[in-house]
């Protein structure tokens, strides 16, 4: 029997073992509608948001924390924490001032103090941040409200920097805890956002437990991502970890659950049948999926040998693997800026595009030097779509003639794994598998897309070219300009292989009728959402 197969048919025979495995004291009707319970997309194992760059980090982080701007549904930069700011006719001054009432946690202010150390924390390990540090002048906090960042260049993209989406974002603690080592996991988490964070129930592998912050100030204009007013209308949030599908799936079909932030595909037409509970496409944009390469060690210090898994990978089958047969679900995306976005576009695309040529690949891999050396090769068991993409990969390079060494294990040990520079065969690697929120892969502030050796993503691209058109994308005075170097860089990126993009493709999440105000977007945002006894 097939995979598809088989959790049609365990689906709703999962129901008894669910209820069970979720198993609660009884609770009134008023107090469990006080209370809404998330399955996410994986196990809250860390908390730093700026430690970390796992989503399941910064989708609790925007409960506990807020953030001095936040991009809306139109993925525009919207004041949040801040009231005003002014900037001087050069663009090289900025001065900001932090909205009235705002508070922490603990019941203190939030200071402009506060603001400045927790911008440099995050200036420290997101690339954006590190960008603006190289040309910075002073941060520094006039009064306890109002801070100035003066800057030697001006940075037309400040704005989108403080507000954008993609981890690290720039969350505000108290200095106290932004005064921890970037580098190092902060053990406090008093933040400044609508939620705290309980961390005496804290039980990571099964459940995180966040509860309404009475004295948090929302914005007045109306909640949209993470711009506007942040009203959270329930008491209490769950997040319970249930890693099997099936078992999820019934979860949420027995009402012991609310929501599910990503089901398997696979489920969603039993999901679809049940007229208690609405499902729905999570975000337009979808995600898309990656797979990485190490390009410090062989074989894929050589852009031969990258440029063959790209010649050779079809993304068709990636995409059927995990998302199905469904057409309507995924596109090919024949370079690095998904379908719908401002900057998509097919420049040097190529290589992605017709027939796979196997027998090229493989003169282009001898090229490069590689002869039989094992490949070490990453991917998660635990994440559904990381798993039907190993499975294609796996295939692929043994196809290629390529001796593999496959790590199947859980996603944590792929995150602590891909962070190693040693050489693949003592704790190393040489491919790895992940995946982004469309919405990350927007424009040129892409993370994965840098190029800058030892300050860039797993794999650490060091591609000079690739550097200097997001340099111009960055410095661009008009739309057009932004456009012209983003074909630029899709092409550059492709010519030197920086990672192989393996498709777009649209997710689900769904939820019980009882809820309300639940919203497209990339991830469950909680601010406007109630339920009903």
């Amino acid at each position: 029997m097939d995979r598809r197969a088989f959790l049609k048919r365990t689906g709703a025979a999962a129901g008894a073992a669910a209820v069970a495995a979720l198993a609660r004291p009884a609770i009134s009707q008023a107090a469990a509608a006080r209370t809404l319970r998330l399955i996410p997309h994986a196990d809250l194992a860390n908390f730093d948001p700026i430690w970390s760059t796992a989503y399941i980090a910064r989708n609790a982080a925007l409960l506990v924390w807020d953030t001095l701007y936040g991009v809306d549904s139109e993925l525009q930069p919207q004041r949040q924490m801040i009231d005003s700011e002014e900037v001087s006719a050069d663009g090289l001054i900025w001065t900001f001032r932090l909205r009235p009432g705002l508070k922490f946690h603990d019941g203190e202010p939030v200071l402009a103090t506060d603001a400045v150390a927790s911008i440099r924390r995050w200036a420290a390990r997101e690339p954006m941040g590190q960008m603006l540090k190289t040309v910075e002048n002073e941060l520094v906090a006039m009064d306890d409200w109002t801070f100035r960042w003066s800057l030697r260049r001006r940075f037309p993209k400040l704005l989108l920097a403080l507000g954008k989406m993609a981890t690290p974002c720039c969350f505000i603690m108290p200095a106290r805890i932004a005064a921890t080592d970037p580098f190092k996991q902060i053990t406090e988490y008093v933040g400044s956002g609508p939620m705290r964070f309980v961390k005496n129930e804290w039980l990571p592998g099964a459940k995180a437990v966040f509860e309404k912050f009475a004295d948090y100030v929302p914005r007045q204009e109306a909640a949209a991502w993470l711009a506007g007013g942040k009203r959270i209308l329930v008491e209490r949030v769950e997040w319970v970890v249930i890693s099997d599908p099936a078992t999820a799936a019934a979860a949420l079909q027995s009402g012991e659950v609310d929501w599910w932030e990503r089901p398997l595909p696979d489920l969603i037409p039993t999901l679809r049948k049940n007229r208690n509970i609405v499902v729905d496409i999570a975000d337009p944009l979808g995600s898309t999926g990656m797979l990485f390469m190490n390009h410090t060690y062989r074989p894929f210090n050589d852009v031969r040998a990258r440029r063959a898994i790209l010649m050779a990978m079809s993304q068709e089958d990636y995409m059927r693997a995990y998302v199905g047969d469904d057409r309507t679900l995924w596109e090919p995306m024949p370079g690095f800026f998904v379908p719908g976005s401002p900057f998509y576009n097919e420049e040097g695309g190529e290589i992605l595009k017709g027939p796979r040529d196997i027998d090229a690949a493989k003169h282009q891999l001898a090229k490069s030097g590689y002869s039989g050396e094992p490949i070490v090769f990453m991917a998660a068991q635990d994440l559904a779509a990381h798993k039907a993409w190993g499975d294609v990969t796996f295939d692929l390079l043994h196809r290629l003639g390529m001796n593999v060494e496959f790590v199947a294990a859980d996603w944590g040990t792929v995150v602590a794994r891909r962070a190693q520079k040693s050489p693949p065969g003592q704790g190393g690697w040489n491919l790895y598998h992940t995946g982004v929120y469309g919405v990350d892969s927007a424009d040129p502030s892409n993370k994965f897309l840098r190029a800058n050796g030892e300050q860039a993503m797993f794999g650490w691209p060091n591609i000079p070219k690739v550097e200097a058109e997001i340099t111009a994308w960055y410095d661009a005075s008009s739309f057009a300009e932004e456009q012209a170097a983003a074909r630029r860089l899709n092409k550059a990126a492709l010519d030197y292989a920086i990672y192989a993009p393996l498709g777009s493709y649209l997710t689900h999440h769904a939820w019980r009728n009882r809820v309300t105000g639940v919203e497209r977007g990339p991830l469950p945002f909680f601010w406007g959402v109630a339920k009903a006894a």
